[in-house]
């Protein structure tokens, strides 16, 4: 184990602790926007401090990368992370890529993995999205969309394509929100649809391939069965040659009071 991953291994929990301080920080002043003035600046800090914390942590694992180059490639996320924070009106990408980021340090198992990013997924973009479009949209003198329960109504809505149109965003930043949840929702379907298309062809596979191994030890032992019947032909055949020998060479009679074979003098 190189030091890079010596760190991520001992960052990996804090790095979630992290992510869930950031998406409270994120979501306070929205859901309480008539709280203390002092506990809006506290959890507009809290949000700047976690990023700055991802910063230095993206800081120390580029020192530590023996490619550096390969490893701003390989980690979009994580610079992700870094940038999207400048960028104020990104603040749900920024929100997203910190939770993916997260999910990309965790160490799984593949198959618990992909259920996990899904069910993360869902439940993020769900929840993160309805606070993302009620911060668009409570103050827009079209919008209808004021409460938490209206946004999450909406979000379920719209990620799931159904749009039944009583609830909808009406201002740009809504809209892109929209357009971001109906394409996170086609494409966990298709993912979901995949992973259980995959694990059926596994299945079959399987079964194929046990199919085959079994006709193989069918045909082997059909094979060690001819086998034997004609090892036991073999040796019945010579045994009855031999029979037929011993009695075609029989001892010559004994005639009385002369030798064996000659007549009696």
């Amino acid at each position: 184990m190189n030091r890079l991953e010596r760190w991520e291994q001992r960052t990996r929990a804090p790095l979630i602790a992290l992510a869930s301080v950031f998406g409270a920080a994120y979501a306070l002043p929205i859901l309480l926007p008539d709280a203390d003035p002092a506990l809006i600046t506290t959890a507009h800090w809290t949000e700047r401090s976690v990023w700055a914390l991802f910063a230095g942590d993206y800081a120390v694992r580029l020192v530590l990368s023996e490619h550096r180059w390969e490893f701003v490639k390989r980690q979009p996320l994580s610079l992700a992370v870094v940038v999207l924070p400048l960028l104020q009106p990104l603040r749900l990408l920024r929100l997203v890529s910190t939770l993916f980021l997260v999910g990309q340090r965790v160490r799984l198992a593949a198959q618990v993995r992909l259920t996990t990013y899904v069910v993360g997924a869902v439940l993020g973009l769900l929840a993160f999205g309805s606070v993302a479009v009620l911060e668009a949209e409570r103050h827009s003198p079209h919008g209808n969309i004021r409460t938490i329960g209206d946004a999450l109504w909406w979000s379920f809505t719209t990620m799931t394509t159904v749009g039944y149109g009583d609830h909808a965003p009406t201002t740009g930043v809504g809209r892109l929100i929209a357009v971001g949840l109906m394409l996170s929702g086609i494409a966990l379907l298709g993912v979901v649809t995949a992973n259980i298309a995959a694990w059926f062809l596994a299945r079959f596979q399987e079964d194929e391939e046990e199919g085959r191994r079994l006709q193989e030890v069918t045909e082997e032992l059909l094979r060690e069965v001819r086998e034997l019947r004609r090892e036991v032909a073999r040796l019945g055949a010579a045994g009855t040659g031999g029979a037929r020998d011993g009695t075609a060479v029989a001892p010559p009679e004994r005639t009385p009071g002369g030798t064996p074979g000659q007549p009696p003098g």
